[in-house]
This record gives structure tokens, sequence and C-alpha cells, in this order.
């Protein structure tokens, strides 16, 4: 009985744990509003955005840039390749995330969400 119970205990445990990681969030080619505006001008709208959040961006060749959030322990960095008409960001790494087989801390992914809302409020303004 006491095994049961034990046993029992630790798969709740687990489930719980479980519960705070979500399958990474990448977004994929969003396209920027009809307005014309030059890859420069994505490029800053990029680093404003994500700027207002904490997140240090860099050039990294070419209409890519890498982005840097450091929360506490926390890192988490990610690609940001970009046009004219698009931008995605996609995941390249993190530190104290939990990632394991594509999933992530729930955390990185309102993060993510955030990060892409606050560029694309940049690009309406440019």
């Amino acid at each position: 009985m006491r095994l049961y119970i034990k046993l029992a205990s630790l798969a709740v445990v687990l489930a719980i744990a479980g519960c705070n990681s979500l399958p990474i969030l990448n977004v994929d080619q969003v396209a920027i509003p009809s307005q014309t505006l030059s890859q420069e001008q994505v490029r800053l709208a990029i680093i404003r955005g994500g700027d207002t959040l904490g997140w240090k961006m860099k050039d990294e060749g070419p209409n890519k840039m890498v982005g840097t959030l450091i929360l506490r322990k926390h890192v988490a960095v990610v690609e940001i390749p970009y046009t004219a008409t698009s931008y995605s960001i996609k995941y390249r790494s993190s530190i104290e995330m939990d990632e394991k087989d594509g999933n992530i801390h729930k955390a990185y992914n309102g993060w993510i969400k955030n990060l892409s809302r606050n560029i694309a409020m940049q690009l309406a303004a440019s």
C-alpha cells in the first residue's frame, strides 16, 4: 500500500512538473503591413521592438538579427531573419529554460509572443 501511495505521489509530481513546459514557439514569416518599408526600417523596428522588452539585438549577417534576453538566471537566444516584407523569430538556444525534446519552459513562449507583438507595433508606426 505504501509503495502504491509513493508511486501515485511521484506520478502527480511529474505531471505537475510537466505542466511548466510547452512546445517551443517559432514565429514564421509574419507579413509586414502593406506599407512600403525598406529592410533598414524593418531592422530598426526589430531593434526598437526588442529593446523596450529588454532584448539585446545584434546584427548577424545580412537580413538576420540575433536577440538575447537575460532575466535573472534565465537566458533565451533567438534568430530573427527578415526582409522588407516579413520577419520570423526562431529559437536558437537557452539557459535554465528546461529545453528538451522540442519543449521549453512556458515563460519562453510568452516572451516570444511579446517580442513579436512589439516588433509589429514598431513596424506599424514606421
